[in-house]
């Protein structure tokens, strides 16, 4: 059976060439970069390059980059450290819409007493401007705002947002998580000072990430007990996938424009045709300000995942904003946060596409979508 992966978002294939830059370090470059003798010393210099391949996709200075494990703790090391360097009466600002890596940390800080405010979105998936206007405006705060929202592809006015946040006196924080690589980003004209991305998200291997921190800003180190990442990030380097991720970042550097015009080409066509072919369907978010790479599409009384089944069982790989939770099915925060109609919300499908995806796996989609979503609607108790 065919695959037709598009559940990019959720994680992308390793590029070969990334894999081919790696091997070395797991058979014949394996010292310790920070060893005093040549055989692990040598290393050191690989793992600046990548550093400086990551710094070059951001438009950031090398000594700005530490590399971590994953966005997971690149939002934690970001959020939790600012704040502890702010002080126990920290504010800080996020919206309802953000990843868990975001929330779940801003909602612990608020469990130990800190001011946390949620600004919400409007219908479109956009973040409401002024409920962020009036929360800053009660005094400087860590604010912690997703570059582009990983359910719609819907992207944050980051310019805009780093202004008001600057104006306000604030420090802020972007997950950046499913942005980079996918549109352009240059830190040298946003005054954004730390931003999280994830090496699994731009072909690069699970199990690491990186953070930017702009100079002098305050944030407190996550983790403690070794001078490496210049005594922001102890633990010895994970080099084969540091070397990994900045191979990675050069290639999505060069791919930008293919991103930008051939997937966003490729995703449009499915869209299109899943519109065109199937009723009662319609299209969640900002049909402008997103992704190149994703759609999120509410097919009308059915669920998401029964939809996902039958996808799969074809060999299709997309995914679904709806959670089982309690023996019931929940439709996304984001999605709901939204205001999408209840009957449309159960039945929220995400596509999300790579450069490695074909004319051909869209096609195929199309073609097999009307079936799947008739036979679900003709044993659904909403459709009349």
């Amino acid at each position: 059976m065919r695959t037709v992966y598009l559940d990019n978002n959720a994680t992308t294939q390793v590029a070969p060439e990334v894999t081919d830059a790696m091997l070395p370090f797991f058979r014949d470059l394996w010292g310790n970069p920070s060893s005093m003798h040549y055989f692990g010393g040598q290393v050191a210099r690989h793992v600046e390059a990548a550093r400086e391949q990551v710094a070059a996709l951001l438009g950031a200075d090398p000594s700005e980059i530490v590399f971590t494990s994953c966005g997971t703790e690149s939002d934690n090391a970001a959020i939790r450290g600012a704040a502890e360097a702010a002080g126990r009466n920290v504010r800080i600002i996020t919206s309802r819409v953000e990843h868990p890596a975001v929330l779940g940390p801003c909602r612990h800080l608020k469990e130990q007493g800190c001011d946390v405010v949620e600004i919400g979105v409007d219908a479109d998936g956009q973040l409401n401007l002024e409920e962020l206007r009036k929360a800053l405006g009660a005094g400087p705060a860590v604010v912690s705002l997703m570059w582009a929202n990983n359910e719609t592809g819907v992207i944050f006015p980051m310019e805009t947002i780093a202004r008001m946040a600057k104006e306000a006196g604030g420090i802020l924080h972007t997950d950046a998580v499913q942005a980079v690589g996918k549109i352009p980003i240059d830190l040298r004209g946003i005054s954004v000072d730390m931003l999280s991305l994830s090496g699994h998200k731009l072909h690069a291997p699970k199990g690491i990430g990186a953070l930017f921190i702009r100079r002098k800003t305050k944030v407190l180190p996550w983790m403690l007990g070794g001078h490496q990442e210049r005594g922001r990030r102890a633990g010895t380097e994970n080099v084969p996938y540091i070397v990994g991720l900045g191979r990675a970042c050069e290639l999505a550097a060069a791919n930008i424009q293919e991103k930008i015009t051939r997937v966003a080409a490729l995703r449009d066509k499915l869209e299109a045709g899943i519109l065109a072919a199937c009723p009662d369907t319609r299209v969640n978010g900002d049909r402008k300000n997103r992704l190149p790479n994703t759609t999120n599409v509410s097919f009308q009384y059915i669920e998401g995942e029964a939809i996902l089944y039958h996808l799969s069982d074809i060999g299709v790989a997309a995914s679904s904003g709806s959670a089982c939770t309690s023996g019931s099915l929940e439709p996304s925060r984001v999605i709901r946060a939204m205001g999408v109609p209840f009957t449309a919300a159960h039945g929220s499908i995400r596509f999300s596409l790579s450069r490695y995806n074909t004319e051909e796996e869209i096609a195929f989609v199309i073609e097999h979508m009307p079936a799947i979503v008739n036979r679900l609607r003709a044993l659904s108790p909403f459709v009349k």
